[in-house]
């Protein structure tokens, strides 16, 4: 198998291992721009970065300011997210990752090694 295959037969058993896991019952169902927020607010938190709702509004340009609040209330109230209030200026609240959020990046690291194996 040539190495253009190889990657490409990967890629297409992680996606379809991620559509396994969209249906995970514990796992909320979350449409593609709350999926893009979560997942750049958690290369935010893989590099030990403190992410504030005003920081977490402007992570992308391909998303408005106005949508990225709207999606990070709504993965709030999923239980993905959750606000902590900065101990100095009450005003400034940090958007952190919570335990089932944690487990949904560990079930798509699993899924990238699982889609990896040899079959």
């Amino acid at each position: 198998m040539s190495d253009t295959s190889k990657y490409s037969v990967t890629y297409l058993r992680f996606l379809h291992l991620m559509q396994a896991i969209r249906q995970i019952p514990s796992f909320p169902n979350m449409d593609p721009v709350e999926e893009r927020l979560l997942t750049m607010l958690g290369v935010k938190w893989h590099d030990a970065q403190k992410v504030s709702v005003l920081e977490a509004m402007g992570l992308s340009t391909e998303i408005s300011a106005t949508t990225a609040h709207r999606r990070l209330k709504t993965l709030r109230k999923k239980g993905m997210i959750e606000l902590d209030v900065d101990k100095l200026d009450s005003r400034v609240k940090y958007v952190v990752p919570t335990e089932l959020a944690r487990k949904y990046f560990v079930a798509l690291g699993q899924a990238i090694d699982k889609a990896a194996q040899p079959t």
